[in-house]
């Protein structure tokens, strides 16, 4: 029996031997398997395989579209470009047009204005020259009437001054004769 108990913790040792043998292995090969020099060979066909095949499919497939996109990218750029010149061109042409019938306007409304002006002016000189003449007119016959109504006023005054002589002498109880007193009131007006 002790050789059995013997044996038997032999055994145990030989299987914990065997055990942390296989551990250590294990250990060895529990690592990142990319850095095992073993599988290098086959990592670096698979490498070589996957990047031909990403070449083949940009340069085939990928690369032709995007060059193509990138073609009618600065085409239309391009054509956009032409276009905005052409629009900038036109728009320069208009404005240069806008401007000339500005200034033609402004010299027209300036003849216009120039044309207006003369033709008041003309009026108001017809206007101005009538109403002188009317003026003159009127004034020519307001002195008429002046010297019309001098005379008469002359005139009135000799009438009542031979009627107030006439009544003076009249009342110092002698009589007048009108051409006595006529006479002495011309030679008083005369001076």
């Amino acid at each position: 029996m002790a050789n059995t108990t013997t044996e038997a913790a032999h055994t145990a040792t030989e299987a914990a031997g065997h055990a942390a043998e296989a551990a250590g292995h294990a250990a060895e090969s529990a690592g990142m398997p990319q850095l095992d020099f073993a599988t290098f060979p086959n990592q670096i066909f698979w490498l070589v395989v996957a990047l031909i095949v990403i070449y083949l499919i940009l340069s085939r497939v990928a690369l032709p579209r995007i060059g193509g996109i990138i073609a009618d990218r600065q085409g239309k750029i391009t054509n956009d470009i032409a276009a905005a010149e052409e629009l900038k061109a036109k728009a320069e042409e208009a404005e240069k047009a806008y401007n000339q019938a500005l200034i033609d306007a402004r010299t027209e409304a300036g003849k216009i204005v120039a044309e207006a002006r003369a033709e008041i002016q003309k009026d108001l000189d017809k206007a101005t020259a009538k109403a002188d003449a009317e003026i003159a007119a009127k004034s020519a016959e307001s002195m008429k009437r002046i010297e019309e109504i001098r005379a008469g006023a002359a005139e009135n005054v000799v009438e009542v001054a031979k009627s107030a002589a006439a009544d003076i002498v009249a009342s110092f109880g002698a009589k007048a004769d009108a051409r006595t007193v006529t006479a002495a009131i011309n030679a008083r007006l005369k001076g």
